[in-house]
């Protein structure tokens, strides 16, 4: 019985040239998946020794915040000092350009304006919901529980870039991105975003850890 030969020379080349190009193709989808999985791993790095440095007791450090509102063109800058504990107890103490006092032990807040000789009494998710305000952090384990989170390439090679897209969309936060150092995984900045495209801007410098916070 006489047995056909398939395999013609212009269908054998066509077949060597598929195996190349799915070849080629297969190294390239493979490698941003060993990249994600790098990510990932840093990620989870990161993560951990920011938990290690600010889940335990309380720290205090020096900040200047700088507010901008895109539509409008204005931009306020305001400094102070800010003291957290988990899980939930915040206070951050403006010095300038006006001074006032916003506490909350993570069940009620207060804000004490000197100018005006008052308190209002309110409840943090007013002021802390959703990542406003930082509030993630008077209980950094909310990094996980209502951020997905992802690494970013950063401006400063001294500083990690990470993304935070709120779980709980609202238009006051629509992504935060938070600067922590490489060195002692001390967190740095954080920029709020909300969907107007308004920046708030908070840079941390000067910080003291492991401190009994009543």
């Amino acid at each position: 019985m006489k047995q056909t030969n398939l395999w013609t020379w212009p269908a054998l080349l066509l077949a060597l040239a598929l195996v190349t190009v799915l070849g080629a193709r297969g190294v390239a989808l493979g490698e941003p998946t060993t990249a994600l999985k790098k990510d990932a791993k840093e990620l989870e790095e990161v993560l951990t020794r920011v938990e290690q440095k600010y889940g335990a007791k309380g720290f205090c450090a020096r900040f200047t915040q700088i507010a901008a509102i895109k539509a409008m063109e204005i931009e306020d800058t305001a400094t102070g000092r800010i003291c957290a504990k988990p899980p939930g107890m915040m206070k951050w103490e403006y010095e300038t350009p006006t001074p006032q006092l916003i506490t909350t032990n993570g069940k009620d807040l207060w804000v004490y304006r000197p100018e005006d000789n008052q308190v209002m009494v309110g409840k943090p998710p007013v002021f802390f919901e959703g990542g406003k305000g930082a509030g993630f952090l008077s209980d950094i384990k909310a990094l996980r529980t209502q951020f997905d989170l992802s690494l970013e390439t950063s401006e400063d090679p001294n500083l990690y870039k990470l993304k935070l897209l709120p779980k709980n969309k609202k238009l006051d936060v629509s992504v935060i991105h938070l600067y922590v150092a490489r060195k002692d995984a001390s967190l740095a900045r954080i920029v709020t975003l909300n969907a107007y495209e308004d920046e708030t801007r908070i840079d941390l410098f000067d910080p003291e850890y492991n401190l009994d916070i009543d």
